[in-house]
């Protein structure tokens, strides 16, 4: 059985509410909530492969489409000497596994602007978001396969969050199409 996982409902508004072999999951938004849902719910559940669909902002203008990320970071920590984008604890960088996908940078608030922007491309993001860093560290925890496909809904900057309000169902369907060419279901 595989664990289907969004933030939020909207970026399942395509899915239908039954996928053959996928249970579903909506962790909320941010670090804290993915942690927290994807924990419990691998805890319970025994999932061959956790299968992450929903947004992301993109760093470079000409980033569009659907993406399969293959590592993420985390833009909005610092170690004890301050440098940006190390943890104290955690590793600085978390894979999936695969290789050749983006990178995508993870932070708890909605990236809507240039400097911060500046300093998600300076770590070596293509992508941002708010959960993919928290998931793909649990899922590695438990030692489940994982894959997270996301769809760029916005710029990240120059007032993204109604550009994402307005993405966020065709992204859905963006994401829909892709895990249909690559599940069959």
């Amino acid at each position: 059985m595989k664990l289907l996982v969004a933030a939020l409902e909207s970026e399942l508004s395509a899915f239908p509410h039954t996928l053959d072999g996928f249970d579903r999951l909506v962790t909320g938004p941010g670090k804290l909530q993915a942690t927290h849902a994807l924990t419990r719910a691998l805890h319970a559940g025994a999932y061959d492969e956790v299968l992450v669909v929903g947004t992301a902002g993109a760093v470079d203008r000409k980033t569009t489409g659907v993406h399969e990320v293959t590592a993420a970071i985390q833009h909005d920590v610092s170690d004890i000497d301050g440098i940006a984008g190390q943890h104290v604890s955690l590793p600085s960088q978390v894979t999936t596994g695969a290789a050749g996908g983006a990178i995508i940078a993870t932070g708890d608030h909605f990236v809507d602007d240039a400097a911060t922007v500046a300093a998600i491309r300076a770590l070596g993001g293509t992508l941002v978001d708010m959960e993919t860093y928290a998931y793909i560290w649990v899922a590695g925890q438990f030692g489940v396969r994982i894959r997270v496909l996301k769809a760029v809904s916005d710029n990240a900057q120059d007032d993204a969050i109604t550009d994402w309000r307005a993405a966020v169902a065709a992204c859905s369907v963006q994401l829909r199409d892709r895990v249909r060419e690559l599940y069959g279901v």
